[in-house]
């Protein structure tokens, strides 16, 4: 699942995501493939995870 972000937030690559959940890197992608994790990819085709919504789920506010 891919989204954008009207406002400006700041994007989180797997490692800090992982970090913040306390998992490996592997597993923020195997969510993100799975769609239970939205994202955005890079020009190089990389990853990358708006803050805001990452925060939300750690905090149980996010749908």
């Amino acid at each position: 699942m891919t989204t954008t972000s009207g406002a400006e937030d700041r994007l989180l690559t797997p490692g800090e995501v992982a970090a913040l959940f306390r998992v490996d890197a592997k597993t923020v992608t195997r969510w993100a493939a799975a769609g239970r994790l939205p994202y955005i990819r890079t020009p190089g085709g990389h990853r990358r995870f708006p803050e805001s919504y990452v925060r939300a789920l750690l905090n149980g506010a996010a749908k």
